[in-house]
């Protein structure tokens, strides 16, 4: 059965027509960028030459900040530390640490007096081969949705998916020779047969485990937000998750430090325009 009614599909297409981000005529002097996993982040904090900033969150916080400038641009690329609740010392993975790395980031920049004026969310992706997707492509998302969040109440069912546009990167993507399409997040590395479904649903091209919780954040603090993700994984493909994402995280890593210069650069020049489309 399918699981959204026609009530349900209204109710989403209005959501994500007011939940929609504009870039207002500003220049982007600071950009946040959250990346979840200190591998992914690595290459590029060290291509950048970003210094770790002490004291930037709460002590009893895992999170960590880095900092510099590139292209005129202030940047702060904050990771999610090391797990020490659990006592397992693994990267902090999932919506809750991302959403709480983000928000005190965002609220730490703000009472510095140096807001960021761009969340730009990079990290690795599951990928679809109903969507063209391969291991390696780079995507920039055009907006997030949840597919693990199911609620069958009227209401709090479009709450669950929580869909939300974010900036149009259509023409960067043209100009860098990228991907685009929607980032649906869950809590699990692998996915269930319900998943799909709201997969399906949310036409997801790319598939992780923060992109809509950080998005979420960013829309509460009036901030735009960018995803910037690498396919790490076909979802759909005939291999297992976990193999296909640990074989290639290493040149996913790469692959950001890559493109997020390329990507950084272009926002700083082309921001300033009357509307969403970059």
């Amino acid at each position: 059965m399918h699981p959204f009614t026609a009530c349900t599909f209204l109710l989403l297409f209005f959501a994500a027509l007011v939940s929609s981000t504009k870039l207002e005529s500003m220049t982007i002097q600071h950009v946040l960028v959250p990346i979840v996993m200190e591998a992914e982040a690595k290459p590029f904090v060290d291509h950048l030459g970003l210094e770790l900033v002490e004291g930037f969150f709460p002590p009893h916080t895992p999170f960590l900040a880095y900092q510099g400038e590139h292209h005129n641009c202030k940047v702060t690329v904050v990771t999610m530390g090391k797990d020490t609740v659990y006592g397992t010392g693994m990267d902090n993975v999932g919506t809750t640490s991302a959403a709480l790395g983000t928000f005190l980031a965002l609220s730490r920049s703000e009472a510095d007096g140096n807001p960021a004026q761009l969340v730009m969310n990079a990290g690795t992706c599951g990928g679809f081969q109903r969507q063209g997707g391969g291991i390696g492509d780079v995507y920039l998302t055009t907006g997030v949705a949840h597919h693990d969040r199911r609620i069958p109440i009227p209401g709090f069912d479009v709450y669950g998916i929580g869909k939300l546009e974010t900036l149009n990167p259509t023409t960067m993507a043209k100009t860098l020779g990228y991907k685009t399409g929607i980032c649906t997040t869950g809590n699990s590395l692998d996915w269930v047969e319900k998943d799909d479904e709201f997969m399906k649903d949310n036409n997801a091209s790319c598939k992780d485990m923060e992109a809509a919780s950080i998005a979420w954040i960013a829309k509460m603090h009036d901030v735009p937000y960018l995803g910037v993700k690498v396919v790490t994984d076909i979802v759909d493909g005939p291999h297992p998750t976990q193999d296909e994402f640990l074989e290639n995280l290493h040149s996913a890593a790469k692959s950001l430090q890559d493109a997020l210069p390329k990507v950084l650069e272009y926002v700083t020049d082309k921001t300033g325009q009357s509307d969403q489309e970059l």
